[in-house]
């Protein structure tokens, strides 16, 4: 068998519960020791079916995981040594705090005095000192979900699962505990594999990303590659806001293109998955890199749009425009002094640079 450098590693990995459709297919992945990885993808894309396998949960139908170099598909997951957080917890009620982070110390056999150190300091890397004796109803949605990650620390894994776990908390409570994890996994260098259908959670967090659609990984990269260079229209679509126009591409010089828009005008954009020349194409155009021109129509990629609607937003302003046939284009204007008094119903040129518009393949393709 080839020897693996990796510390995680999914092989040919396939999964079929009814022995007909594949929702994982033909799944590659290789994870560094220490790194934060995030399976990302809507519902039904294979996301949470990769991690249960990972996790001993579901067997794989075909193909191999490897851990540190190891397969693992026949080791059961109590013997994986993985830690493992859940949406809902999964705490045992009857227990107290201590009591269910030691649960897993116990299980392991470790003395009750190394217990208590144990617990003593997962209950410190969560910032819940003293919270020991309390029962999981005594506490916050918040409080029961760091309780929830200490259990996953409190034996020293060097792998943790997070599967969905801050899907039950409001807005700001999950964005705090999306920085915390973040600082524990710097603090402590142990390896993350996460899974979320939130776009946002997944760039704040990991230091690489898969994106899930229909059982196949369509791009792994870092956050700020995912954003700024998608390779396909749903990663476009999908990470972060995004602007689509369509056309026809009349000219390829090397990895740049001239498409014509449907409704008429031509612009420039990075050839990235569209074919040559006479095939259809998607536009990709992220608000925040389009410029409102007024009546100066001296950018390169220059079109009129109609302002149709102006959101306040306190450090911005959302303007939704209708461009080029479509009435959902936005565009994000920093909000400064000497910004533009703009008016619903205004006309005017807007623009952006070439390497800011990626031609991909047509979305109704």
């Amino acid at each position: 068998m080839e020897e693996s450098s990796a510390f995680v590693e999914f092989r040919n990995v396939q999964k079929s519960y009814d022995g007909e459709t594949l929702v994982v297919k033909d799944f590659n992945l290789s994870i560094a020791q220490g790194e934060f990885v995030t399976m990302l993808g809507p519902s039904g894309s294979g996301k949470t079916t990769c991690l249960m396998m990972l996790a001993g949960f579901e067997p794989v139908t075909h193909g191999e995981i490897l851990l540190k170099g190891r397969p693992i598909n026949d080791v059961p997951p109590h013997k994986r040594g993985i830690g493992m957080v859940f949406q809902n917890y999964a705490l045992f009620p009857h227990m107290t705090v201590a009591e269910n982070l030691a649960f897993p110390l116990k299980v392991r056999k470790v003395s009750d005095a190394d217990v208590e150190t144990k617990v003593n300091r997962a209950l410190e890397m969560v910032e819940l000192p003293g919270f020991g004796n309390r029962r999981p109803a005594q506490l916050s949605g918040g409080q029961q979900q760091r309780v929830a990650v200490a259990r996953a620390l409190v034996f020293d894994p060097e792998l943790i699962l997070m599967d969905e776990p801050l899907g039950a908390l409001d807005k700001q409570l999950r964005e705090q505990m999306q920085y915390e994890i973040k600082h524990i996994h710097e603090e402590l260098g142990v390896t993350m594999v996460y899974v979320t259908h939130d776009q946002a959670e997944a760039l704040t967090m990991s230091d690489r990303i898969a994106v899930f659609e229909d059982g196949v990984v369509q791009q792994l990269a870092s956050p700020a590659d995912l954003y700024e260079k998608p390779e396909n229209a749903f990663v476009a679509g999908f990470i972060g806001e995004n602007n689509r126009l369509s056309g026809t591409v009349k000219e390829v010089d090397g990895d740049v293109c001239k498409v014509a828009l449907d409704e008429g005008g031509t612009v420039n954009a990075e050839m990235v998955d569209a074919g040559g020349v006479g095939a259809r194409a998607t536009l990709s155009i992220r608000p925040e890199r389009v410029e409102l021109l007024g009546d100066d129509g001296t950018m390169p990629n220059c079109v009129l749009g109609r302002i149709e609607e102006l959101i306040y937003l306190g450090d911005h302003v959302r303007i939704r425009m209708t461009v080029a046939g479509t009435d959902e284009f936005i565009v994000k204007v920093r909000n400064s002094a000497d910004r533009r008094d703009l008016q619903e119903g205004d006309e005017m040129s807007i623009g952006w640079r070439s390497r800011d518009c990626r031609a991909l393949e047509p979305i109704d393709a």
